[in-house]
């Protein structure tokens, strides 16, 4: 799945870390996050949405394929 948050971290001068630390994860899986090598949940995708007060589609890019 791709995502913005590289994107947006750049755009609110962030660091990896200091996002992970704000969602609660690791650095290591906001970097997975963004290589596309792991999907997050729910709860997760929520915290980072809401982190940059927007909506999980504006952060979490789906394929079609991926919304059946």
């Amino acid at each position: 799945m791709k995502t913005r948050i590289a994107e947006l971290r750049r755009h609110n001068k962030l660091s990896q870390e200091e996002l992970a630390k704000a969602v609660g994860v690791t650095r290591q899986t906001i970097t997975s996050l963004e290589v596309g090598k792991y999907t997050a949940s729910l709860v997760l995708a929520y915290k980072i949405a809401q982190y940059f007060s927007l909506a999980i589609e504006d952060v979490f890019l789906f394929d079609e394929e991926e919304k059946i």
